[in-house]
């Protein structure tokens, strides 16, 4: 079977250079102007001959798509919700969605309203911070920028300061150790890897999802008894 007309329909300019000159780009041989990367949906259109500036340009697209891609289904998800409580999980299954990445994606858009959002930093720095209060988000997020941090990096710096905290002697809840089998923890790690967030910002994100949804049922059954 022939999927072309498929893969052709889906077309969507990625990165396109302007010709240097007034006339039109010469063609690849391939139909397609040079210098111009595609979008389809199995795959990139990439022309022959592309110069290392052109495909260097592309990858800082392609990056800024997928980081704010995240922002985009986790407020797509946190609207429907909102607006379609009775209807919006049937349009995750019609649109062909994981429920618990959007879940997570959600949680971290909530944390973080529109206009505290650093475009300089990625969903994944937000997210190592959701957990946290909004005056220490926004002072982490000062910091990761100034210091044009990695994800790991601010991960790192946040281990560093709670160890710290601790060596402190600061009062603290004591904590309490739950008993899980080995199995079971590698695979919520594995889940935490493919959701692509750290493990302890999964376990509070998987662990708020699960008390919220216990709490939205509980008030639903009570608004039922009451009606």
């Amino acid at each position: 079977m022939n999927h072309s007309g498929d893969i052709d329909r889906a077309r969507v300019v990625l990165f396109g250079r302007r010709p240097d000159t007034g006339a039109e780009q010469q063609g690849t041989g391939s139909g397609e102007p040079r210098g111009q990367v595609l979008t389809t949906n199995v795959g990139l259109r990439i022309p022959v001959g592309l110069t290392f500036d052109d495909w260097e340009r592309a990858g800082r697209q392609l990056s800024r798509i997928v980081n704010s891609s995240s922002w985009w289904l986790g407020d797509w998800l946190v609207y429907g919700k909102h607006h379609y409580t009775d209807r919006y999980q049937r349009g995750i299954r019609t649109a062909g969605l994981q429920y618990q990445t959007l879940r997570n994606y959600a949680w971290v858009s909530r944390r973080f309203e529109l206009h505290r959002r650093r475009a300089a930093l990625t969903f994944q720095h937000h997210a190592e911070l959701a957990s946290l209060a909004t005056e220490e988000q926004d002072a982490w997020l000062d910091r990761a920028e100034q210091m044009r941090w990695s994800t790991k990096q601010l991960r790192h710096a946040l281990r560093l300061a709670r160890e710290d905290e601790t060596g402190r002697g600061e009062a603290a809840e004591p904590t309490r150790q739950l008993a899980v089998p080995g199995n079971r923890l590698q695979w919520w790690h594995k889940a935490a890897e493919l959701s692509g967030i750290a493990f302890e910002q999964w376990v509070l994100a998987t662990l708020d999802s699960a008390a919220e949804r216990a709490l939205e049922e509980v008030v639903a059954e009570q608004q039922d008894v009451s009606g």
